[in-house]
Parts: structure tokens; sequence; C-alpha cells
């Protein structure tokens, strides 16, 4: 069992950054991949990054690339996600992931922090 502990959200004018941390607990955080989805209002939960269990490979969704950035320290047990040129569009709910199979976990991953809000005005 992964426990995952999601931060970092908040309120943020468009244009804005702001960095979400995820801390993993429970297991050996480096035999899992990690990932970030989210929910808006509405909508149903989409992708948004992954990375591998090194640190060496990551993956995003087409409506992030160049604005959001996949990282991890395994020493620190924590996974970030961080993001610029936030829009408005990107107001949900975001959840870390983990799963200890690379595209299971940009698929459908077993473990599931409890989600942190960020809401981005315009």
């Amino acid at each position: 069992q992964v426990q995952l502990v999601e931060s970092g959200g908040g309120l943020v004018q468009a244009g804005g950054s702001l960095r979400l941390s995820c801390a993993a607990s429970g297991r050996t955080f480096s035999n899992y991949a990690m990932g970030w989805f989210r929910q808006a209002p509405g909508k149903e939960r989409e992708f948004v990054a992954v990375i591998s269990k090194s640190g060496a490979s990551t993956d995003y969704a087409d409506s992030v690339k160049g604005r959001f950035t996949i990282s991890r320290d395994n020493a620190k047990n924590t996974v970030y996600l961080q993001m610029n040129s936030l829009k408005p569009e990107d107001t949900a709910v975001y959840y870390c992931a983990a799963d200890p199979i690379y595209s299971n976990c940009r698929r459908s991953p077993n473990y599931w922090g409890q989600g942190t809000q960020v809401t981005v005005s315009s």
C-alpha cells in the first residue's frame, strides 16, 4: 500500500506559476512510476503527466506540454509538478498517482492521493 499526500494548490492569476508536491509513504518510492491527473468541475479525470521510477522518462498531455514539468526526488519520496503560464482552463483538482508499471501509471494507476485544488483566475 502506498499513501500519497498532495500539497501546493491554491489560487493564482492567469500567467502565474504553482508547484505541486506529492509526498509518498508506505512502500519503496523508487519502485513506483508517479503521475499527475486532474479533474475539472463537470468533467472526467484526465491524465496530466507521468515520470518513470528513475526519473529518466516523462510524458505529458498535449494541453500542458511546454508549460508543466514533472520531476521527482527519490531521496525525499516526493514527486513535483511545476506549472507555469497557467490558464483558467487549468483550474481543477489535481491528483497524484502511483503504479509499479509506467504504462499503467498514465492510464489507470493503482494508488491515488486525495487531491489538491488549483484555481486560475482570468
